[in-house]
């Protein structure tokens, strides 16, 4: 990186695809503890959503809705399992799925591309919690929490991408790429976060300068060895189409910033 590159030209920002290359080099291995296995998953209204796990695939079924799409499947902690597909009658969408077979609760998170406008990343994402009708539900289930807020956290990616993240909000969170090919870049940009286990977070978020989002899960609970999962999902180069590619990250908690009651950035906001 030079001093006359203009930082702040969002127009030579790397598209997603630009990002790609080893970017998932500590990404965990795939694991096959669910083939074979079917689990339903029943949301607050009763909807219903059918998963049968193959090795490889996952044979769903919702409502009048079905297929058949290839998954990856990673443990992120005893009987916790992270699912992530993009189903191909929908190729503009991809869909997380979080099974806590402990629990007997699930968490989907399905990402949407479409265009932004203001007021609108291009990236939107809706959250279902649900439990899962072959297990007894027990403990607490998934929720949006303000446990990250104050955290500042170094993410590596590879031996080439890292990244700061700065839990500011409920809404908002701020990365800064400290090396890679985004190296000097960052924004301030949405996003979402779900409890889903005592220390173990789906965090997500929706860029508004790249059109694309993503879903991670992260434990949180030791400060020196943290570790996150998850998928970038957004338009292709050619913003003719949708691309996305799995990813790992190891982590370490940098530092923590504990507002007075009357500043905390949780608290309910005034009109």
């Amino acid at each position: 990186m030079t001093d006359t590159l203009n930082l702040s030209d969002t127009r030579t920002w790397l598209p997603l695809d630009g990002l790609a290359p080893g970017f998932d080099a500590a990404k965990a291995e795939l694991t096959d503890d669910l083939a074979g296995r079917t689990f339903t998953t029943v949301d607050e209204r009763g909807a219903q959503t059918a998963y049968r796990f193959d090795a490889d695939a996952v044979v769903w079924e919702s409502g009048a809705e079905s297929g058949r799409d290839d998954v990856e499947v990673i443990e992120v902690d005893e009987a916790l399992y992270y699912a992530q597909y993009t189903p191909a009658a929908h190729p503009d969408t991809a869909v997380t799925l979080i099974l806590d077979l402990r629990s007997g609760y699930a968490l989907t998170v399905v990402s949407a591309l479409g265009s932004a406008e203001p007021g609108r990343t291009a990236v939107q994402m809706s959250f279902t919690p649900a439990r899962i009708a072959e297990l007894e539900a027990h403990g607490e289930a998934p929720a949006p929490t303000d446990e990250l807020i104050g955290r500042r956290v170094l993410w590596v990616y590879s031996t080439v991408h890292a990244y700061e993240h700065v839990y500011l909000s409920p809404h908002w969170y701020s990365w800064h790429c400290l090396a890679g090919p985004e190296q000097g870049l960052a924004d301030t940009d949405e996003n979402t976060v779900w409890r889903v286990r005592p220390g173990i977070y789906v965090f997500t978020w929706r860029e508004k300068v790249i059109p694309c989002g993503s879903v991670t899960i992260a434990d949180h609970r030791d400060q020196k060895a943290l570790r996150a999962h998850g998928v970038l999902f957004g338009a292709d180069e050619s913003n003719s189409g949708a691309t996305h590619f799995t990813f790992g990250a190891h982590g370490r908690l940098l530092s923590n910033t504990v507002h007075p009651l009357e500043y905390d950035p949780a608290r309910p906001l005034e009109r």
